[in-house]
This record gives C-alpha cells, sequence and structure tokens, in this order.
C-alpha cells in the first residue's frame, strides 16, 4: 500500500472518529433536539434542510445517554419530553428511535415500588397518571398501566388501558367515581365507585362520554346489588340522554320491586323525553312516560302518565284481583313577560276512579296523595284589553269525587267581568260623600255543567243531563265618614239568572219517594237585595306603675251594625216556588232552580239588622332581650262576635251567634285559631229522639260547635342558645369523614339540630242533635341530626278518639361526599312500603346516571 492510499484512509477515519464523538452528549441537565428521519440530499452541494415542528423531539433530565448503535436515548431523573402538544413527566424515560417508542416509568422506593407516578400532559392540559407506559409517538397510540384519568368532575382508573388516538381510549377493568375528596387525592379510597370490567373512553371537542359493559356500584369499597348491562355516561354541560336509576324496596301486598327504572332523552333545545318503569315481583307494572318543554321568556310545561296494572293475591285463588290504572297530567305555564293581554294556563290531572287505592307509583304513597278524595283539573284562558275596561276568562274544568265515583264536567266556563267604576265624577278632583263615591261591579258568567259518572263521560247520557246557564251579577256600593268617627256604607245587589233545565217534584205514594224530574225548559230569575251599615274604631289603654312588668295593655275595639232587606222571593206572584203534597199531605214548597247551576233564591223575607264586634288586644311588657326594654305580645290578634236579628223572621228571629279568635303565643310560635257556635234557644227532645226541636225559649245559649287549632313549630334553637362550638373547643378533627370539635376528655360534639312541628285539631259539633261528634287529632313532623351527615325525618297523625295512628312515614338520610342515601318506610296501614334510593350528587351525571331526577324545566336550566 503507497503512502497516498493509506493517507486518504487515515483522513475517512478521523472524519468518521470526529463525527461519531460529537453525537455523543456530556452527561448532565442539556437540552437536545433530535431530528427524526433526516435524510441526505443526494446532490454535489449539501444543503441543510429545514427541520419541521411535527417531527422534533424535546427532551430534558438530570442524566442523559444516548446509544447511537441501537438509536436509543435515556433519560433519568427529572426526566421530561415534549413532543408537538404533548408532554411527559417521569423519574425514567427511554426513547426509541427505531420503533417510535417511548416507555416511561415512576420514582421507585428502596423496596421497588413507585412513588411518584409519571404523568401525560395532552393538548388540552388534561393530565393522565399511571404507573408505567409506552407511547408511540408517531401513531400517538399508547398502553399505560394502572392509568389515572380525570374527565370533567370524574376520575377513572384502569388496571390496562390503550390509547387507539386523541378520540378513544379502551379501558380493562376500570373503577369510575366522581367523589371529590378521592379526585383532590385528599382520600386514598373513593366512598363510591362504579366498577365495568371494560370501558370505552370517546373524546370530543367539546364533549366526552364512557361507554362500559356490565357496570357494578361499590360503596366504600364494599359491592352492591345495583348491578347495570350497560351505562353511558357524557362529560358536558348540555343535557344528555342516560339510564334512570331506580329505587328498591318492598309493598307485602305487591312485592319486591324497582321504582322509577328507566331512560331519559333530550329532544332538540325545548323537550325531553323520560320514560320510567315501576316493576313488582308479584306481576304488578306501571308505565309512566314524561315529556317535559320550555320555551325561555314564553312558556313550559310537562305531559306524563301513569298507565298500569295491579295484581294482588295468587291466581286462582279468591283473594286474587287484577285491576288497570290510568292517570294524565298536563302542567302548562305561560311566562308572564309574553303577552300580558292574553294568557293561558293548563293543569289538568285525570285519573281512574281506584287509581289511588291501586296505585303501583310509591311517590304517591310518601307526599300522601293516597289519602285524595278528589282530583281537579282547569284549563284556563284569559283576555285584558288595553283600552277597554274588561277582562274575559274562559275557563274548562273537571273535577271527580273519589267517594261518590261522581264526576262533575264544566266546559266551557265563561266569565266577563267589567273592572270597577265611579258612577259619578269627582267635582275638586278628591271624592267626598255618598253620591261621588258610588261604585259599581258587574259581570256575566255562562257556564256549561254536567254531573256523571265515570262510565257515561262524552257519551248521549252526559249530553243529555248537560245544563247551560247565564248568571248577571251587578254590585253598587258607596261609603263616606259621619260625625268624623264613623264611616257609613249603602249597598244593593242585584242577580240575574238564566238556565235551561228546571225541576218538577212530586211524590210517588206507590214507591213512596219522591220523585224529581228534570225538564228541558228555560227558566230565569231575579233577585235584589239591600245593605246599610256604621262601623267605627275604638281604643282603650291601660298603663301600669313603674315597677310593675306590664308597662300598658290596649284594647281596640271595632264595632259595626248594618240592616239588610230583601223580599220574599218564594211569593206566588214571583213563579219561583211551586208545592206538592208530602207523604204526610202536607204542601211542600219547592223552587223550580233546585239542583240547577244558576241557584236558587231565597224563601222568605229577611230584614235582618246583623252586629260584629272586632277585638285586638296587645300588652306591653319590660324585657332585657329587646333593645328597646319593651316587648310587645299579643293576647288576641282578633276576636270577632257575630250574629243578627230577623225582623221580618216568623220564628226565631235571633241568629246562631259565632265567635272566632286568633292569636300567637310563645314569641308568635304557637298559633291558635278557635271558633264557637252558640245557640240562643233552647233544644227540646223529645223521649227516644236522638234529633232535636227548636223552640221559642230565647235565653239558654248552648254550645252547638267548637273548634280549635293549634300549631306549634319546636327546634333545637327554643330550648337554648346556639353554640359556637368553634370558640367552645379548641380541637378539631374528622371521623369518618364527619367534622367534630373534641372537648379536653376527647368526646365529640356537633350541632345535633332538630325540628318537630305539632298540629293538633279538635273539633266539636251538636246543633241539633242529643249527643254531638268529636274529631280530635294530633300531628307530628320533624327531623332529628343524628350526626352531622345522618338525618332522621317522619310524620304521624294520631286519632285520639279511635285510638288509632293515621298514616306514618319515618326516613332516614345519609349525606356522603359524593352522594346520598335516602330510606322512606311506611310502616303499617294500608300501604304498607319501604323504599331505599342512592342519589350521585356530581353533575355530569344529572342526565347519564340519572340518579338527581331533574329536567330543564326546574330552576337550574341551561336555557
Amino acid at each position: 500500500m503507497d503512502k497516498t492510499v493509506f493517507k486518504n484512509i487515515l483522513q475517512i477515519l478521523i472524519i468518521l472518529i470526529f463525527n461519531s464523538f460529537l453525537a455523543q452528549q456530556t452527561p448532565g441537565k442539556l437540552t437536545q433536539n433530535t431530528v427524526i428521519n433526516d435524510t441526505i440530499p443526494k446532490k454535489d452541494t449539501i444543503i441543510a434542510g429545514k427541520e419541521s415542528l411535527a417531527d422534533v423531539l424535546r427532551t430534558k433530565a438530570d442524566d442523559i445517554r444516548r446509544d447511537v448503535p441501537k438509536r436509543m436515548i435515556y433519560l433519568n431523573k427529572n426526566a421530561q419530553v415534549k413532543y408537538q402538544d404533548m408532554q411527559i413527566d417521569a423519574d425514567y424515560i427511554s426513547i426509541n428511535e427505531t420503533t417510535n417508542m417511548i416507555f416511561a416509568r415512576g420514582k421507585l422506593d428502596s423496596l421497588g415500588k413507585k412513588i411518584v407516578e409519571p404523568v401525560l400532559t395532552d393538548q388540552a392540559g388534561k393530565k393522565y397518571e399511571t404507573n408505567e407506559f409506552n407511547y408511540n409517538y408517531k401513531t400517538r397510540q399508547a398502553i399505560a398501566y394502572n392509568a389515572r384519568t380525570e374527565e370533567n368532575q370524574g376520575v377513572i382508573i384502569a388496571v390496562k388501558t390503550k390509547k387507539y388516538n386523541d378520540s378513544m381510549y379502551i379501558m380493562r377493568r376500570a373503577d369510575f367515581t366522581t367523589d371529590d375528596y378521592f379526585i383532590k387525592k385528599k382520600d386514598t379510597a373513593a366512598d363510591y365507585k362504579l366498577r365495568a370490567s371494560h370501558i370505552k373512553l370517546i373524546k370530543g371537542k367539546n364533549t366526552s362520554s364512557l361507554i362500559t359493559g356490565p357496570v357494578q356500584m361499590f360503596i366504600e369499597e364494599v359491592p352492591t346489588p345495583l348491578v347495570m348491562p350497560f351505562a353511558i355516561l357524557p362529560f358536558s354541560q348540555k343535557r344528555s340522554a342516560g339510564i334512570l336509576i331506580p329505587s328498591f324496596g318492598e309493598r307485602p301486598d305487591v312485592g319486591f320491586f324497582f321504582n322509577g327504572i328507566g331512560y331519559y332523552q333530550p329532544i332538540g333545545d325545548h323537550f325531553d323525553l323520560k320514560i320510567l318503569a315501576d316493576i313488582y315481583t308479584k306481576g304488578s307494572y306501571n308505565l309512566r312516560p314524561e315529556m317535559n318543554y320550555v320555551k325561555k321568556y314564553r312558556y313550559s310545561g310537562n305531559f306524563s302518565a301513569d298507565i298500569g296494572t295491579t295484581v294482588r293475591g295468587i291466581r286462582g285463588l279468591d283473594n286474587y284481583t287484577k285491576s288497570g290504572t290510568y292517570r294524565i297530567a298536563w302542567r302548562h305555564t305561560q311566562d308572564t313577560k309574553a303577552n300580558p293581554f292574553l294568557t293561558f294556563s293548563a293543569s289538568v290531572d285525570v285519573v281512574s276512579t281506584k287509581f289511588y287505592n291501586n296505585t303501583i307509583n310509591n311517590n304517591y304513597i310518601f307526599n300522601q296523595n293516597v289519602l285524595n278524595t278528589q282530583q281537579n283539573s282547569t284549563l284556563t284562558l284569559t283576555k285584558r284589553f288595553l283600552k277597554l275596561p274588561i277582562t274575559i276568562t274562559g275557563t274548562a274544568s273537571y273535577s271527580q269525587n273519589f267517594a261518590t265515583g261522581l264526576s262533575d264536567l264544566r266546559l266551557p266556563q265563561m266569565n266577563v267581568a267589567i273592572n270597577q267604576f265611579y258612577l259619578f265624577g269627582s267635582k275638586t278632583g278628591t271624592r267626598s260623600g255618598l253620591i261621588e263615591n258610588i261604585t259599581v261591579n258587574t259581570g256575566i258568567n255562562l257556564t256549561n255543567f254536567v254531573s256523571t259518572n265515570e262510565g257515561e263521560l262524552f257519551t248521549k247520557a252526559m249530553w243529555d243531563k248537560l245544563q247551560t246557564g247565564v248568571k248577571n251579577n251587578i254590585g253598587i256600593a258607596t261609603n263616606t265618614t259621619v260625625a268624623k268617627y264613623f264611616t257609613f256604607s249603602l249597598g244593593a245587589n242585584i242577580d240575574n239568572a238564566l238556565t235551561t233545565k228546571t225541576l218538577s217534584r212530586r211524590y210517588d205514594p206507590i214507591a213512596n219517594i219522591v220523585v224529581d224530574k228534570v225538564n228541558n225548559k228555560i227558566g230565569g230569575y231575579s233577585t235584589f237585595s239591600t245593605t246599610a251599615s256604621l262601623q267605627t274604631m275604638l281604643y282603650g289603654q291601660a298603663n301600669f306603675g313603674k315597677n310593675s312588668p306590664i308597662e300598658a295593655i290596649r284594647h281596640m275595639v271595632s264595632p259595626s251594625i248594618g240592616f239588610t232587606y230583601s223580599p220574599d222571593f218564594g211569593a206566588a206572584g214571583f213563579g219561583y216556588f211551586k208545592d206538592y203534597n208530602d207523604a204526610n199531605g202536607a204542601l211542600t214548597l219547592y223552587s223550580i232552580f233546585d239542583k240547577g247551576i244558576v241557584g236558587s233564591p231565597a224563601r222568605g223575607t229577611v230584614g235582618a239588622l246583623g252586629y260584629n264586634i272586632g277585638n285586638n288586644i296587645e300588652m306591653k311588657v319590660k324585657s332585657k332581650s329587646d333593645s328597646t326594654g319593651v316587648k310587645k305580645l299579643k293576647i288576641f290578634e282578633s276576636l270577632n262576635i257575630a250574629g243578627n236579628y230577623n225582623f221580618a223572621a216568623e220564628s226565631h228571629p235571633f241568629s246562631v251567634i259565632t265567635v272566632s279568635g286568633q292569636t300567637s303565643l310563645f314569641n308568635n310560635k304557637l298559633s291558635v285559631n278557635t271558633q264557637l257556635a252558640i245557640e240562643p234557644y233552647k233544644i227540646l227532645f223529645l223521649p227516644g229522639q236522638d234529633t232535636g226541636i227548636r223552640t221559642e225559649d230565647f235565653g239558654s245559649f248552648s254550645v252547638q260547635g267548637l273548634s280549635v287549632q293549634l300549631s306549634y313549630p319546636l327546634s333545637s334553637e327554643l330550648f337554648g342558645e346556639k353554640v359556637d362550638y368553634s370558640k367552645k373547643y379548641s380541637k378539631k378533627g374528622e371521623v369518618r369523614n364527619e367534622n367534630y370539635y373534641f372537648d379536653d376528655d376527647n368526646y365529640a360534639h356537633f350541632d345535633q339540630s332538630w325540628t318537630l312541628n305539632v298540629n293538633a285539631n279538635y273539633a266539636y259539633s251538636k246543633t241539633l242533635s242529643r249527643f254531638g261528634s268529636t274529631i280530635a287529632s294530633i300531628g307530628l313532623d320533624g327531623s332529628l341530626k343524628l350526626t352531622p351527615y345522618w338525618n332522621i325525618n317522619g310524620s304521624t297523625h294520631y286519632d285520639m278518639v279511635t285510638k288509632d295512628l293515621a298514616y306514618t312515614r319515618i326516613g332516614f338520610s345519609r349525606d356522603q361526599r359524593s352522594f346520598s342515601i335516602n330510606f322512606n318506610w311506611v310502616p303499617f296501614g294500608q300501604y304498607k312500603v319501604y323504599d331505599f334510593f342512592i342519589g350521585i350528587k356530581a353533575n355530569i351525571l344529572s342526565d347519564a346516571l340519572k340518579y338527581k331526577d331533574r329536567s330543564f324545566t326546574q330552576p337550574n336550566a341551561p336555557f
């Protein structure tokens, strides 16, 4: 080999060694830009190409080492890799330039246990924690183990997670929870979680969702029987479709149940649909569709229905029954801003006659709807005018009486009301005297009415019984001041009525009954009455000495007397009354408008002098607790005595005397309402008769009726001052997620508040009965905090006459960090039932797993 050849070989080796040396990095905190897939241009002149940002890995670590032959980069301690919009932070990272794979691992302690997890941050700033993972920075696919993914208000921890692309993740054996303590790492275990064997996470630009296979709920790491075949959990502020989670329990008459299982589906921006089902093990079932709608600043409402079958007993035995039930409801409310001159509202609630006795929906039991004896439905359309003083109201109403089985239908009913106006103008601008103060109230009411049973609705039999009536009322009134301290009032009232049905009555001696026949004949009547009254206000006050605890007592009396006159519309000249011979042959009068929809005129002349004495008694006492040093107490807020004397009456001119009173005691906590009826004539009872005869013997003044209602809201605050535990006790701690204050002996204290509302009712009615009847009951409704997060509540009613407990309900509730548990129980009675329900608080689950049964018609609506 000559010297020239050797010299050329040596130069090439020196260049290769130098280039290899330049490719090595010196250990330490360095920064490196590594160009991926560099290509050498096949030209004589080498031009340095521009590096694409999409192809640059930026690395940083305390210790960086590169293996050139294997094309590997090793990063140790405080390692970081940035690629495009992705960042990885870990204790150890290795990069394989051949396969484009990045491996990251957390920091290990002396036993090999990971104490600091690697963290991957994506383009949206969302962080993913995991024990270790592999990431392909070209395909953007990854596999992570024990990854922790935070998504909106929830967190997912999966044994294995595979990322296919930026929008789809597949997870195996994953747990999902919304426990805020666990998300913020204040606790190492979640108070609840949903566990699924497989989960798919789909991420969108503005929304994300979880789709799972079979999922089971765990509470405090304890598995529960709450299992679903699948779940769809959307992460979005918008309404989303989802499964409605039921409550479960047992009713002895129909068996174990799932109550309220179903599905929720939003429909556009203004509608949503819920379909619920109640399922019982003894064969009963119920379907409950519900649609809500809303248009902002216009209207809102909902349609709902209950359609079900109630099965009781065992098929083939005598106690077996099967009955169908239904309920249809519509609620509509118009926004007051929509149209002040035309408003429409609807409150429709139509049920089958035995619906509440055979209800499958337990909500009607807990809210005491099963005690309803009547159901009402109303549609109302009101028209007002800008320049006319007229208000037109059209109403259609439907009323069901479950005791009689009859339904009252008013279709339609229209009322034209003319606003009150003054008949004469004022000469000075200030009204004075009887003439200038004359006001007129008038209006016309049109009614179509029929009372029928459920089977006759909208049949020919119903239309044949339909009655139509028109009624006009004119009221004229005026008043003025007399002798400076008295108010003198005059009034007149005129009624005009027209109806399409009149009555004929006769006695049938064969059947021994009174027969009423309704005639399709137009009839009408007119009545009038006049009144004159005088009233004033009197004050009296008694002052006490300086040493007396009572400063003064004030008595305010408002007496009034009034005279009312109306003629005898039962006179033959009017033609409003006819007569028939009863079973004893006696001539008996009846009105041809009885049982009609426009009422009937009063019989007998009225020339009655009425009186009313109103009283108000208050007392001022000295009080150190009041800033003024004086406290006002109400002895009687009102105490009224009323009655009348009819000068035109042929017998019993004195009416029954009524006394009514209302007051509040014990700092306005105890509310007392009383009413007393006093009979001024002696009642005579014949031997063997339980019904007495009202004699003309005046002056006996016997009690014919008495009622007393008491209401007292008791609470822990009434029996002691509110304690500031933060100032009284120096130590504060937590026991199983509940906050307590601890005294020097390490006993826990907290505000154990309670409430108890007591309602008592007593009523005695005698009238013409020898023995009378008594009703007496006491009701309790209260709640008690057993711990800061445990609460017990309930209500009951005790009948003191029959000595029986009426409707009773007991409820327990537990407020956890991220969910609540509710248990309701009706222990005895016709509707014995218990119900258990779990409700998750997270807003992101309000539509998907609808533990909170919320729709957009409620105040927190996103519209």
